[in-house]
């Protein structure tokens, strides 16, 4: 790719994601939304800290992208215990100990 190129990208890119904040900040801002909006948008954190997360357990950089007993499990036991005591601490700690241990033992 040529230098031309790439920079063509990147002022695409800034010009798109500064287009889909101003959607809600320019546009939208002083207008209030619909319930339903507000509503859909409570779930967002939910559905973007797994998809953040996902990738680094089902194809972990440390074991070359492929799949690990140890991670797989440490990420059932935190959803488990998240939702058995649905304390996020416990579920983290849950979690790692799951982690560090099955590392150890494997």
């Amino acid at each position: 790719m040529s230098d031309l190129m790439i920079w063509v990208i990147i002022l695409a890119l800034g010009l798109g994601t500064f287009l889909i904040r101003w959607s809600f900040l320019g546009a939208l801002g002083d207008r209030e939304l619909p319930s339903w909006v507000l509503r859909m948008l409570r779930y967002t954190p939910v559905a973007v800290l797994p998809a953040l997360a996902a990738p680094l357990v089902v194809w972990p950089v440390a074991t070359g992208g492929q799949p690990d007993a140890a991670r797989m499990a440490a990420a059932m036991v935190t959803l488990a215990v998240g939702l058995v005591t649905r304390n996020v601490i416990l579920a983290i700690l849950g979690g790692a100990v799951t982690l560090f241990g099955l590392l150890y033992l494997l």
